[in-house]
């Protein structure tokens, strides 16, 4: 039997903003193995990131939170501010999509690596600072002595994406959520990021990998979840997946992708402040009839989860 790292249960997010709530994340029910990659797909603007930072537990101050996250067990969405700061980045890490923003520009980027190391681990600075030259010598940051004492500034973008990456991993988490990893970057780029992943993830940790790339999830992940305007609409194996997606907007998604014609899906994603009843998609779907006015049931085929009418 697999080894459950994180469980998410009926997640839901609400921000509240002068035109009304943003329903950004709704019922979301996922788990994910120990040393599995899984990757949340999806178009820009469905809320996959919002459900990264309420696992996180980095929402803004005013959305109102719903359901249950646990990680190895420990129901970390009930923890204090206090006990979740000593979860984030010893347990779960985050690596941001624009690193430029992410790191401290004013701070030296072997400093920053070596923070975890000192705040989780409780390595002294002269031990942090050796285990940080390994980092950056481990993702090609050479030479470590010269680069750990240089600037955000003074790096390429490829470079400082993998001090990111060395950052995120410096106290040995379990499970590392990736956002947007490969977004404005280029194709060798992008590959160099798939590689420093699966490195890690050979080293025993897992991933949430939060992208609307699907070239990228395919060539990274053990499982795939399809979110559309807040909703997981489904979740299967890489390989069902891609061979025979069940959902019709997974198949229209798919359809999007430049080797398989580059068809556009028809329609546009409805507002997530008035967000439609019944099935989220059904104005776009070529498959819609009266019940898809309902809230679709989520359906389990062969260890496979749809939310659509046409397997109810």
């Amino acid at each position: 039997m697999p080894d459950l790292l994180l469980k998410v249960s009926g997640v839901s997010v609400a921000i509240p903003t002068g035109q009304g709530a943003v329903h950004a994340v709704d019922d979301a029910t996922f788990s994910i193995n120990k040393h599995e990659i899984f990757s949340l797909i999806g178009e820009s603007g469905s809320g996959k990131s919002i459900l990264g930072q309420a696992i996180m537990r980095l929402l803004p101050p005013n959305a109102v939170f719903s359901g249950k996250v646990e990680l190895d067990g420990t129901e970390i969405s009930a923890l204090s501010d206090k006990e979740m700061q000593k979860v984030r980045g010893k347990i779960v890490a985050s690596i941001a999509q624009n690193p430029y923003l992410a790191m401290n520009p004013g701070m030296r980027v072997g400093t920053q690596i070596a923070e975890p190391m000192q705040a989780h681990l409780g390595m002294s600075k002269e031990d942090a600072k050796a285990r940080t030259f390994r980092a950056l010598k481990y993702f090609d940051i050479i030479p470590p002595e010269v680069r750990g004492k240089e600037y955000p500034f003074q790096y390429s973008g490829g470079m400082l994406q993998r001090a990111m990456v060395a950052m995120g991993t410096a106290a040995d988490p379990e499970l590392i959520i990736a956002d947007e990893p490969t977004k404005g970057i280029d194709v060798l780029k992008k590959r160099n990021i798939a590689a420093i992943f699966q490195k890690v993830a050979s080293d025993g940790c897992a991933f949430l990998l939060i992208t609307h790339d699907v070239g990228f999830a395919r060539a990274m992940s053990d499982r795939i979840a399809v979110n559309y305007c807040g909703q997981i609409i489904e979740i299967a194996g890489k390989d069902a997946f891609f061979k025979d997606p069940l959902h019709p907007y997974s198949k229209a998604l798919l359809d999007a992708v430049p080797e398989r014609g580059m068809h556009p899906i028809p329609g546009s994603s409805p507002s997530m402040i008035e967000v439609p009843e019944g099935c989220r998609f059904h104005s776009r779907c070529p498959h819609k009839t009266d019940r898809c006015l309902k809230n679709p049931p989520i359906v389990d085929i062969n260890g496979r989860c749809v939310r659509c009418w046409l397997y109810a």
